[in-house]
């Protein structure tokens, strides 16, 4: 199973930096990016829902669910 955290991606439809999200959504930067860069373990939904309420989105525009591929041995 993976997620992927398409924040970056709802920042430039958006037009907006992550300076900016940082300080609308109340976290920082450091964190920002760990999500960002597909590293985080779990996402707070008070986080997520901060995160959508300043991105103007649904939580579906930035999570997206892909299937791992099965390794044939």
């Amino acid at each position: 199973m993976a997620i992927i955290i398409n924040i970056d991606v709802m920042l430039a439809k958006r037009k907006m930096s992550v300076t900016e999200l940082t300080e609308k959504v109340g976290i920082t930067i450091a964190n920002i990016s760990i999500l960002k860069n597909g590293k985080a373990k779990a996402i707070r939904l008070q986080t997520l829902d901060s995160i959508c309420k300043a991105l103007e989105c649904q939580p579906g525009d930035i999570l997206e669910y892909v299937e791992d591929e099965i390794e044939l041995k």
